[in-house]
Parts: C-alpha cells; sequence; structure tokens
C-alpha cells in the first residue's frame, strides 16, 4: 500500500462525529453573540457564514429523492413478498398515529397544568401586536393554512399520486409522490420475472450504494455547517426582553418535547429491548442536524445512514418508515399545537372546554399528516388548529400568531429534532416486530482506500 494509502485515518480514531457537531454548535453561538455586540457583525455573518450553512442543507436535500428512490425500490425488491410490505406499512402508520396521539395530550396536560397564558399581561400582548401583526411571514402562513383548510375531503390522497414523476422528483416537498410512485414501480417489479427484473435492481442497488457514500462525504463538513447555521440564529435573533417575556410559554413546550423523547426512549428500552443511551448516541448527529436546520427532510439522508448503518433497521423496513415519517409523523410539531393553541386561548381569555381540546387532538393529528417536512411548517398547522376550534376571531388567530411568533424558531428547532426521534424509534419498533432488527454494519467515507 501506498504511502498516501497509509495516511488514511484508520476507523474509531479521532474524535466523534456528535462530539464534532456540539462543539462546532457551541463555537457557532459564542460567534454568534460576539458578532452581535460588533457593529457590523450581524451582515458579516448573514453574508459570509450563514451560506456556508445553506451550502451543507442544500447538499442533503439535493440527495433526498435520489436516496428515496434507490433506497425504497432496493427496500421492496428484496422483500420478495408483497404482503410483508403491507405488514410494514400498515403497522409504520398505526404507530406514528399512536404517537402522535401521545404527543399531543402530553402538550395538552402539560399547557393545561403551568398555564403559560395567564402570565402574560396586556403589555406584552400589545408589543407583540406592534411587533409582528403586520409581518409578510404570518401573512404567507394565512395564505398557506386557507389553501389547506379548503381542501377536499380526498384532497390528501389526490395530492398525493403525481401526474409527472419528473415534476414530483424536481421538488423535495413533493417527496409523498415520489414514495407512491417507488411503491407502485416496486410491487410492479416483483411481479414480473426475475431474469427481466435483475437489471432495474442492480442499477438501483448501486445508486443506492453512491448516495450513501455522498451521504458520509457531506457530513464531513458537518461541523463547520453547524457552526455557522448556529452562528446565524444568534445573530438573527428576537429581542432578549421579548423572549424574557414568553420564557414561561418556551419552557412549556420545551417541557413537553423532553417529555416525549422520554416516552421514545421508554419505547426503545421496553419494546425493542436496546440500550435507550445507546440510541441516543447513534443517533445523535440526526438529532443534532435537525436541531441546527429545522427541516425533517433535509435531515433524512443522515436520518436514514444512522438508523440503517450504526443501529441496525433493516434496509427493507427504514426505507420505507423513514421517508413517510419525515413527511407524516410530526411528534413534536403536533405537541406544540396542543401547548401553542391552550397558551394562545389563556392569553386571550377565551375558554376552552373539553370537546374544544379533543377538537385540538384531532385537528392536529389530521394536519400533522399533510404538513410539509420544512422550517414553519407549524405555524401553519396551528391557524387550522385554530380555525377548527371556532372560538377566535380572525383577528385573535392573528394576535395569538404575533403573540408567539418571536419563540417559533427556536421552538420549531427543538421539536424537529423530536420528529427525527420519533421517526428513528418507529424504524426500530417496526424492524424489531419483524425481526429486521440486526446488528450495525458502519460505513466510511474511506473504506476503499484504493481509489482514493
Amino acid at each position: 500500500m501506498s504511502k498516501n494509502h497509509q495516511a488514511i485515518p484508520k476507523k474509531g480514531r479521532g474524535i466523534p462525529l456528535h462530539w464534532k457537531i456540539i462543539i462546532g454548535m457551541i463555537l457557532g453561538i459564542i460567534f454568534g453573540v460576539v458578532m452581535s455586540q460588533i457593529d457590523g457583525g450581524k451582515s458579516f455573518t448573514i453574508n459570509w457564514v450563514k451560506p456556508w450553512g445553506s451550502i451543507f442543507i442544500n447538499l442533503l436535500k439535493l440527495i433526498a429523492i435520489p436516496l428515496i428512490l434507490a433506497s425504497l425500490l432496493k427496500g421492496i425488491s428484496d422483500l420478495k413478498d408483497i404482503s410483508k410490505f403491507k405488514k410494514i406499512g400498515g403497522r409504520s402508520i398505526l404507530i406514528y398515529i399512536g404517537t402522535t396521539i401521545v404527543a399531543i395530550t402530553i402538550g395538552l396536560l402539560a399547557v393545561n397544568i403551568i398555564e403559560p397564558g395567564g402570565g402574560v399581561g396586556q403589555e406584552t400582548i400589545d408589543t407583540m401586536i406592534e411587533n409582528y401583526s403586520n409581518n409578510p411571514d404570518i401573512a404567507k402562513k394565512f395564505a398557506a393554512a386557507d389553501s389547506q383548510s379548503k381542501s377536499g375531503p380526498l384532497s390528501f390522497i389526490e395530492n398525493m399520486i403525481p401526474s409527472n414523476i419528473f415534476g414530483a422528483m424536481s421538488e423535495n416537498g413533493n417527496m409523498l409522490q415520489v414514495i407512491f410512485f417507488v411503491i407502485f414501480f416496486g410491487i410492479s417489479l416483483l411481479l414480473i420475472p426475475d431474469e427481466k427484473a435483475k437489471p432495474i435492481k442492480d442499477f438501483f442497488d448501486a445508486l443506492n450504494e453512491v448516495v450513501l457514500k455522498m451521504v458520509d462525504l457531506i457530513m464531513l463538513s458537518a461541523p463547520v455547517a453547524v457552526f455557522a447555521l448556529m452562528a446565524a440564529v444568534v445573530v438573527s435573533s428576537e429581542d432578549p426582553e421579548i423572549l424574557w417575556a414568553l420564557i414561561q410559554y418556551t419552557g412549556t413546550v420545551a417541557l413537553g418535547l423532553l417529555l416525549m423523547i422520554v416516552f421514545y426512549l421508554f419505547l426503545v428500552g421496553f419494546f425493542v429491548k436496546k440500550n435507550p443511551i445507546w440510541f441516543l448516541k447513534e443517533l445523535s448527529p440526526a438529532q443534532l442536524l435537525a436541531f441546527t436546520t429545522s427541516s425533517s427532510a433535509a435531515t433524512l439522508p443522515v436520518t436514514m445512514e444512522r438508523v440503517e448503518e450504526h443501529i441496525g433497521v433493516e434496509k427493507e423496513v427504514s426505507s420505507f418508515v423513514l421517508p413517510v415519517g419525515a413527511t407524516i409523523n410530526m411528534d413534536g410539531t403536533s405537541l406544540y399545537q396542543g401547548v401553542a393553541a391552550v397558551f394562545i386561548a389563556q392569553a386571550l381569555g377565551v375558554d376552552l372546554d373539553f370537546m374544544d381540546q379533543i377538537t385540538i387532538v384531532l385537528t392536529a393529528l389530521m394536519a400533522s399528516i399533510g404538513s410539509a417536512a420544512v422550517p414553519g411548517a407549524g405555524m401553519v398547522m396551528l391557524i387550522i388548529v385554530l380555525q377548527a376550534i371556532g372560538k377566535f376571531e380572525p383577528e385573535q388567530i392573528g394576535i395569538g400568531l404575533a403573540l408567539i411568533f418571536a419563540v417559533d424558531r427556536p421552538l420549531d428547532m427543538l421539536r424537529t429534532t423530536v420528529n427525527v426521534t420519533g421517526d428513528a424509534t418507529v424504524s426500530m419498533i417496526v424492524a424489531k416486530s419483524l425481526g429486521k432488527l440486526g446488528k450495525p454494519k458502519v460505513k466510511n467515507w474511506d473504506d476503499h482506500p484504493e481509489h482514493l
């Protein structure tokens, strides 16, 4: 072996990836705080530092659709039996619905016990209205919610079936359409003779390996990207006084999300029979990226890589459960709906009875299924939930959004972390129930030094 090959780092050496990401996150926060105190520091960070984080996110989004295509098709073709796919799909959907209901319930219990809205004074409400009532982002979310609420009862299924697969693959927001096509294609592939199907299977097997290697290469820059993203978040943060006024609300949401993580760890320990701390350690790079990007879709390639290679979920399970989860499983966001809706009602003096809170559970559950896996989707869902309750005037909903808008970004980061953790947990439960949870097989970017 040449000297160049000998110089390649061996597996197991160096600082683990999750610690590198945490270090990058801490340094990014410190850098952002320092830049916030320097004249021109904010513009420097936005113009010269933040783009590196945006490039990283774009790279992850770039490979999301190819990864779903290759991974899901390989997973279906490896099943050899359509009945096995029905078991995976049925169990996944049922568990996702169950965990979402648990999440909303935890949120409602927390907000009703703590009652954070009771501590918000009229002065704070007036300040929020003045600062955010004319915010164009809020107007956009109202428009998106209005469009979604006017959809017919079967519009979700209608929108899931693409008329042009190439058009669907051109936009990450159409992930469910791509999943539908790949499932349809994969099932059809199982129904033709093996000799005819083999060239297609071989192609997508190779494509899957290439895309996973791309994930490994992209992740080499993760610590730098996290540094850039956190620095940008800090310099763009709202007035500290406004944040402090909403500290009780923020704390209630954070407590609910923490309890949801504890619930996942219970499921991992009780049903999967795995060490919950080990689970957190192996999944942590995906969790940290979810936190910094606020996007389940952007984090999906990393989530799939960690769950398959580091946790041991076999591809025929992970390739379906994780992409579907990134689209319809919004446990963290649904929990936030419950807390935010009741908090707004408490702050504005709107009385919610038991049936109103049942309405929150059902509406948040349905809204989570159709919600996009992108930053800010939670606000759109919240508008739909508040409208469904039927006790809020349109101007009250606007006031409510203005009231919580200042802290939506940090809470979005937290709830996306919970969303990704929930996806991984469900994939482990489904895999365990089907005997598809094996030993981890970690692959590194430099596994073939002879090509370097």
